[in-house]
């Protein structure tokens, strides 16, 4: 009997575009209902104007070529040749949850498409050794007909892991990269090949959902900005071949991408100090200055989300510090002519553009002309929000109905309104204090651990009556239990 597995897929259609427009085109005449109500005067209200047309037609141009982007289907013969690759998965782990562990690892093991090799290095774990998941994975990857690895090196960073791995497969074609708590679907690695078929295409980034997005509000709205940020931003960059920052849970680069930039990788500097993050936008960047980096849709991997404010907090400071350093090098060394570099300025001339705007409406007008904004002006952010959340709502999941991703989308204005004052003080924060270049989560043990048990672990027991554990997860809207396990020999 075949093992029903967590799945997800990313549905393009043409009302999701006919909607995002008709949501946009609605924003627009808000503000320009609210530039007309509210008393700034001729020369004020024009200036205004020309801001929040330019603004749309930014988001315009960013829908029309988010809807650009294509699943890359490449010819037989292609395929063939994709299948002849060497395939190493890099699994860095550092102080995780064994259940989120064991989940991503049996997902290596049930791909459609099986990696060469899978290298796992536990980076000096201080809550434990992982001894019998280690002794299970070994079995369990040979009877896969799959090499694996295990190693355990002294506390060194994300990055020297990764470097641990990459030592003992030096011969791959392809390296993906994975985080110690991505649960691939069953076809992902499959799918995140295919781009390669393309000379031209030197990384690809998969899609990330949350394994854990039902748990609290938190995790809902995190799960709905990240999706949504993917399918439109990224989307838009990956149209253009020029995607700046891979994820980690799931990303894949041409092997020589990774070797050839070894030692820079593992000796980044900033301000004289090493920097521990960024490690994903680090290897984009190698990528984009050798060809093309896209995003492919139909790859997609699952991952735990922070569940506290404190550990979300953490993370996306990191985010941000390490962004603020990643823009310094792409001015430097991503050629001008390039897409991606363009690409780079408008994103910041349109957070500094925003910013601006917000702080002008919010405090010079009240303060120095006594204009208090227009409530009208609340809707315009709501429904830009709402249009790009569409996107959301083309998730396809195998553990969800879409009237709960739906409720999750109608909740977009506590993601536009955290966007637009906690989050953003956090980024500008995070800019005057990048030097700061430590890790700062999981220093204490995991900070997010599976909600339902794992299975024993691996028994001590005759190689021929040892049955593979299985990983549940409870499917809260038909209560039937999904399995990841690999298939019966």
């Amino acid at each position: 009997m075949s093992t029903p597995l967590l799945t997800a897929r990313v549905h393009r259609s043409g009302m999701v575009l006919s909607a995002a427009v008709t949501l946009l085109a609605a924003a627009a005449w808000a503000a320009h209902h609210a530039v007309q109500a509210a008393n700034y005067g001729n020369t004020t209200g024009s200036r205004l104007a020309v801001v929040w047309g330019v603004t749309f037609l930014l988001l315009l141009a960013q829908t029309l070529m988010y809807h650009a982007e294509r699943t890359h289907r490449p010819t037989t013969r292609a395929r063939r040749q994709l299948d002849a690759l060497h395939v190493a998965v890099l699994v860095p782990v550092y102080n995780e949850d064994p259940g989120y562990l064991r989940l991503g690892l049996e997902s290596l093991l049930a791909q459609t498409r099986r990696p060469t090799s899978v290298h796992v290095v536990d980076d000096g774990s201080t809550n434990g050794d992982y001894a019998n998941l280690r002794a299970w994975f070994t079995w369990a990857a040979a009877e896969a007909g799959i090499t694996a690895t295990w190693q355990r090196t002294s506390n060194g960073g994300k990055r020297h892991a990764q470097a641990a791995a990459v030592r003992v497969s030096p011969d791959a074609d392809v390296y993906v990269t994975v985080d110690s708590d991505s649960c691939l679907a069953p076809n992902a690695i499959e799918e995140i090949l295919l781009p390669f078929a393309r000379p031209k295409v030197q990384s690809v980034a998969g899609i990330v959902l949350a394994t854990n997005h039902r748990t609290n509000l938190l995790t809902r709205v995190t799960d709905l900005w990240f999706t949504t940020g993917q399918l439109t931003d990224r989307s838009a960059l990956s149209a253009m071949g020029a995607v700046l920052v891979n994820s980690g849970p799931l990303a894949a680069y041409r092997g020589a991408v990774v070797r050839d930039n070894l030692d820079s990788y593992l000796n980044e500097t900033f301000m004289g100090r090493p920097v521990m993050f960024s490690d994903d936008s680090l290897l984009t960047l190698y990528a984009l200055l050798r060809g093309r980096t896209v995003q492919q849709p139909s790859a997609v991997v699952f991952t735990a989300l922070p569940e506290k404010a404190s550990h979300f907090g953490r993370m996306y400071m990191r985010w941000m510090r390490g962004s603020t350093i990643r823009s310094l090098w792409r001015l430097r060394y991503l050629p001008i002519t390039g897409w991606a570099y363009w690409a780079h300025l408008i994103r910041w001339f349109t957070v500094a553009l925003s910013t601006t705007v917000l702080g002008w409406l919010l405090i010079v007008e009240p303060l120095k002309y006594g204009n208090r904004p227009p409530v009208s002006f609340l809707l315009v952010p709501v429904l830009i929000g709402w249009a790009q959340a569409l996107r959301y709502l083309g998730v396809i999941r195998s553990d969800e109905r879409i009237r709960h991703r739906a409720l999750t989308w109608l909740l977009m204005p506590s993601a536009v309104l955290a966007s637009w004052t906690v989050l953003r003080a956090m980024r500008w924060y995070g800019m005057a204090t990048c030097a700061r270049t430590g890790w700062g989560t999981r220093q204490n043990g995991a900070e997010v651990a599976l909600a339902t048990p794992t299975s024993p672990e691996l028994p001590e027991a005759d190689e021929d009556t040892v049955q593979l554990p299985l990983v549940k997860l409870l499917d809260p809207d038909t209560e039937a239990t999904l399995e990841l396990a690999l298939p019966a020999r």
